[in-house]
């Protein structure tokens, strides 16, 4: 499972069984925070999740800004699963881009580019 944290919503991607494709999954909205974190655990344990990828955004020199260190706090409220942080720098971009090719619309749905982002996240990951 991969996770793109932002401050309204939050992107989730699955992978296969193989844990060789990355799979759109949802979104959810990141406040109340105890009730997102409680639909990613119900997310994550009814797809048998024993690894959670969380997108780190740093800054283009590789330092850690404040949202970066948002997402790191925010990934330490799921003890019992391997957290794999993982540097997202430019997903969003290359998500957007990803749903232009496909001639999705995601200007009135920005929840799109977030599973989008959670994609890519988890293939960088994959990939590894």
């Amino acid at each position: 499972m991969a996770l793109d944290v932002g401050t309204k919503r939050i992107g989730i991607a699955l992978s296969d069984y193989l844990q060789v494709i990355a799979i759109p999954h949802s979104y959810i909205m990141r406040e109340p925070e105890d009730k997102a974190v409680d639909e990613i655990k119900k997310i994550a344990a009814e797809n048998r999740v024993e690894k959670i990828v969380v997108g780190v955004p740093k800054n283009m020199d590789g330092t850690e800004g404040f949202q970066a260190k948002d997402c790191i706090n925010f990934s330490q409220k799921f003890s019992g699963f391997d957290i794999i942080l993982e540097d997202e720098r430019l997903t969003s971009e290359e998500a957007e881009e990803r749903l232009r090719s496909r001639k999705i619309d995601f200007r009135k749905n920005k929840g799109l580019v977030d599973m989008e982002s959670a994609c890519v996240i988890l293939e960088q990951y994959l990939g590894k």
